[in-house]
């Protein structure tokens, strides 16, 4: 067979195991760092009861696995879950509280389980199951409060249910049935708002049963993007995890990582696609947009491998806490490169303007084409100019030059720096049936896929760069003079967006 009909093959291939229908996965809507909290109370005239689910995705139930396995034999035996299930129900018990009429209630656990099921990639996630019991008096109108406190700093859907069972509750806010089957299936794979119930304030009165008034919880669906994401992110899963992995499904798992390292470019909430092609165009150089790409695929790709090592090691590390600080460091050093863009603006602007005219003398003129050079052309020629001066006899060294292709890899260090939570799981899930080969390959292609996406978005910005400079000068010099100003101020403030939007999840979960 040819190589263009070999090509077809797996092109087709790849966008039949694209479109074919998918059973719904069990994936968690937050992704594969989340601890979970479910809790479905009941309530009695003369207690409360409380199922209480533990949830772990596919990284927390790795890092904890050595704490499980107690001898060291590298598996978990029934008795190492059951000691395992009895200490964390108690942990949970102790860090849930439960009040009436502003008087806490003890919880006591009356039996507790744990379980692995499968997940993405032929990973792991832990099931811990708590039946949890208060002894209270309801047979008088009260007020009960619940709140959940059990390891704050963990990201994570958090659901409450209530029932009454010869106890009435009176416009319940939370409703009777849950919506994920106690943490089972998820009603999306991608959310935009996830349940997060983490208290909750019952009004209860004597006699009735059932409840007043039916509470419905809601979720936000993710976008179309988002969900075509998730779609090829369960593929590629499946993939990595099946138990034979042929040379077919091997070329299907790399064409998914380039793509769906592209499309992990492409989302919005990132701002590394606008950042660095809007560099490359300003710029207006093929090379620097290329060199963003590069950059982006060796931060992305060593920042997994490094990432990964990490969690397997240090199982105490929070996932979502780590690269929490990644994203605030990568904003920090997009608004650092926007504050030396912003000030080498303000500087060229000030040295044009302190600049004599040009003289009409032609001789004159060339006899400092610098400083006619300077005067007369935008900032975003100042190079072309320089060009011109050396072609004349006047070399110079050019440090803006330097800075300026230091400030490329840094902003291809700032995109590539926060790895993917889905190349973590191909790379974890490969490591694990022992085809690290085959994961550190898939990390390379997803980080090739979005260089190739982030090259494109600078070349084409260069291109019309290129298309529409004259245009541009000729309507106004000074909206020429005053781009690389607007260049600077729009990447210092998205630097400092996307440090904000990091800060303030990385302040909820120290505190």
């Amino acid at each position: 067979m040819s190589w263009p009909r070999r090509c077809a093959l797996v092109a087709l291939a790849a966008v039949a195991v694209v479109v074919a229908p998918i059973s719904p996965a069990s994936a968690h809507p937050l992704g594969n760092f989340t601890v979970n909290h479910y809790h479905g109370l009941r309530l009695h005239p003369d207690r409360i009861d409380d199922t209480a689910v533990l949830d772990d995705a596919e990284i927390p139930t790795l890092q904890r696995r050595a704490t499980l396995d107690g001898d060291g034999d590298g598996t978990v035996s029934p008795a190492e879950r059951a000691h395992h299930a009895i200490t964390t129900c108690q942990q949970f018990a102790d860090n849930l509280r439960i009040d009436i009429g502003g008087k806490a209630f003890p919880w006591q656990v009356t039996s507790a389980d744990f379980t692995y099921r499968p997940g993405a990639a032929n990973l792991q996630t832990g099931r811990t199951e708590c039946q949890l019991t208060a002894v209270a008096d309801l047979r008088r109108p009260a007020t009960v409060t619940l709140r959940d406190s059990y390891q704050p700093n963990r990201i994570g859907w958090h659901e409450i249910t209530a029932t009454g069972h010869g106890v009435g509750i009176k416009d319940p806010p939370v409703p009777a049935t849950s919506i994920s089957d106690e943490l089972r299936t998820y009603p999306n794979d991608l959310l935009a708002s996830p349940l997060n119930q983490r208290t909750v304030e019952l009004r209860t009165a004597p006699g009735n049963t059932g409840t007043d008034g039916v509470a419905q919880a809601s979720v936000s669906m993710a976008g179309p993007l988002s969900r075509a994401v998730g779609t090829l992110g369960d593929r590629l899963n499946n993939i990595v995890g099946s138990d034979h992995l042929t040379p077919l499904a091997g070329l299907l798992g790399i064409l998914l990582a380039l793509l769906l390292g592209a499309a992990h470019a492409a989302l919005p909430g990132h701002g590394k696609s606008v950042m660095a092609a809007y560099i490359a165009g300003r710029q207006g150089n093929y090379r620097d947009a290329i060199t963003v790409g590069v950059t982006v695929t060796a931060t992305h790709t060593s920042g997994v491998l490094v990432v990964g090592l990490l969690l397997t090691t240090v199982t105490s590390l929070a996932g979502e806490t780590l690269l929490g600080w990644l994203g605030l460091t990568s904003g920090l050093l997009i608004a650092a490169i926007g504050i030396g863009l912003l000030t080498s603006a303000l500087t060229a602007q000030r040295r044009r303007r302190r600049a004599p005219d040009p003289l009409p003398c032609g001789d004159h003129a060339h006899a400092n084409p610098q400083l006619v050079a300077v005067a007369a052309a935008p900032v975003n020629q100042h190079q072309h100019q320089h060009d011109h001066a050396h072609r004349v006899g006047h070399p110079h060294p050019h440090p803006h030059r330097k800075a300026g292709r230091r400030g490329l890899i840094g902003i291809g260090v700032a995109g590539g720096l926060v790895p993917s939570p889905s190349a973590l799981i191909v790379l974890l899930g490969a490591i694990a049936l022992g085809r690290t080969w085959f994961g550190v390959l898939l990390v390379i292609a997803y980080g090739l896929g979005m260089a190739t996406a982030l090259t494109a978005a600078g070349l084409l910005l260069v291109h019309l760069h290129g298309r529409l400079a004259h245009r541009v000068d000729a309507v106004s010099g000074r909206v020429a003079a005053a781009t690389p100003l607007a260049t600077a101020t729009l990447v210092l403030v998205v630097g400092l967006v996307l440090a904000a939007q990091t800060l303030g999840p990385l302040l909820r979960l120290g505190t």
